[in-house]
């Protein structure tokens, strides 16, 4: 079954320093009918404003992802790292027992743009960690590169403690991808910039997303140019 659930569905935080749409229960959005995919918890799209962010706060027993797609992230936590993350990068943070960390826009003149994943863990009692890589954005085009993973271990592929796999593409305009899923699996479909075709019928636009269960065979076609992000899920 795939599930579509369209952009403009999302709900809508403004701060003014900050705009938000969250795919799933965050903060003051609460909706009891949606609090995850799978091990999926938080799926949140932020714009945050030049010279601001979010100061030192505390996370637990949670797998944290951030892929920035346009401007920096700086990051600093209690663990003693303090980096810059951009587009061609990804930062899995595990917060395990406890960590205390900021994410701050850099530029004085441009926003970020990024996109932050919480994922349950398989095990609880974790021992906080953070891991930044560089993937090669070239390896996204018309195939899907995995950036985060626990079974596709590499220099660029970040680990996680949850067996999931996220991959990034780059589809050109007519071109196709087929993704083969284990029975008993869910796939989650957001699309960055674009337009797919899932399965010949369903259609997504750019930051529409897809819940699929059920399906073991999922054809992915561009109708234009198309970035999007695929999760192989538990």
């Amino acid at each position: 079954m795939i599930h579509i659930y369209r952009a403009h569905e999302r709900f809508e935080s403004n701060h003014g320093w900050l705009q938000s749409y969250f795919s799933f229960s965050f903060a003051e959005y609460f909706d009891r009918k949606n609090m995850h995919f799978g091990s999926l918890r938080v799926f949140n799209d932020d714009i945050i404003a030049p010279q601001r962010g979010f100061g030192a706060h505390p996370h637990q027993e949670m797998e944290i992802v951030t892929v920035v797609l346009k401007g920096q992230l700086e990051h600093r936590d209690n663990l003693g790292n303090h980096r810059i993350i951009s587009f061609g990068e990804v930062q899995r943070m595990t917060a395990g027992t406890g960590i205390v960390h900021s994410e701050m826009n850099p530029s004085t003149t441009d926003e970020v743009n990024l996109l932050q994943l919480w994922f349950l863990p398989e095990t609880y009692g974790l021992t906080p960690s953070y891991e930044q890589v560089s993937y090669d954005i070239e390896k996204m085009k018309n195939r899907l590169l995995p950036i985060v993973s626990k079974k596709h271990a590499g220099d660029q592929v970040a680990y996680i403690h949850q067996d999931i796999t996220m991959y990034l593409s780059d589809l050109e305009n007519n071109e196709h991808i087929t993704f083969h899923q284990q029975e008993g699996r869910r796939i989650y479909v957001f699309v960055i910039e674009g337009e797919l075709v899932l399965n010949g019928e369903t259609m997504l636009q750019r930051r529409d997303a897809a819940r699929i269960t059920d399906i073991t065979q999922l054809h992915i076609a561009a109708n234009i140019d198309s970035r999007f992000m695929l999760i192989d899920l538990p």
